[in-house]
């Protein structure tokens, strides 16, 4: 069964996502506030997927339950639900290590399209004839998906991971940011074209020597990004 978290506070939303999930074929964890969901996060290892509300009850709301998670598990899928539509609240929640974002209300289609897209990339891929890219000095494992630059481990969400490999699959290609959703997010996104770039921005962070200045993943203005080798 596909285990996955639904952290909401309000009784009536998280059991209208809950059904919604478990007639998806999905087993679902639930959970009405941050340290609750953290404790489920903990007994339930094989989580695949966390939903989080941002606005929750007490001092603990959702960009932090995501931090938190980050913090200890680069694997998990993470989307966040909000009831507002300012970007900042888009962009602070993929900043701190969401991969998706739904706005509410939203529909029962679209939130399992995009719980769906989330599962698989968590789920693995197939590995690949070679199970290394090197292009120093990163090195890349297409098997354990798992990145190093000069011999030291960078911790990827399986987001990061998938452009990583986008990027080192083509290198010196300059790749539109409608190229960069499509490979990663699926031909079948609904959401923005801006979560290519908040997720560049976060990976930049990772791996640049200077997030400000980037050489190794340039800006093509107006078109999208090249991987500079």
């Amino acid at each position: 069964m596909k285990k996955i978290l639904v952290l909401e506070d309000e009784a009536n939303i998280r059991s209208f996502v809950v059904i919604n999930l478990k007639r998806a074929g999905y087993e679902t964890i639930e959970a009405g506030d941050g340290p609750e969901a953290l404790e489920q996060i903990q007994k339930n290892p094989d989580i695949k997927v966390a939903l989080l509300d941002i606005m929750l009850p007490g001092d603990m709301d959702g960009f932090e339950v995501c931090r938190r998670i980050r913090a200890t598990n680069s694997q998990i899928g993470i989307i966040m639900l909000t009831a507002r539509t300012q970007e900042m609240d888009k962009v602070t929640g993929l900043m701190t290590g969401a991969d998706d974002y739904v706005t509410k209300p939203f529909s029962p289609a679209e939130l399992t399209a995009r719980v769906d897209a989330l599962y698989r990339r968590t789920g693995g891929e197939p590995a690949a004839d070679s199970a290394e890219i090197s292009q120093p000095p990163f090195l890349l494992n297409t098997r354990n998906r798992t990145l190093e630059k000069n011999g030291q481990r960078v911790k990827l969400t399986q987001v990061e991971y998938s452009i990583m490999k986008l990027f080192m699959d083509n290198p010196g290609k300059a790749l539109s940011r409608d190229e960069i959703l499509n490979a990663v997010w699926g031909k079948n996104y609904v959401g923005e074209l801006k979560i290519v770039d908040v997720n560049i921005r976060r990976l930049r962070i990772k791996i640049e020597d200077n997030a400000q200045a980037p050489t190794y993943i340039t800006t093509v203005w107006g078109y999208g990004y090249k991987w500079g080798f």
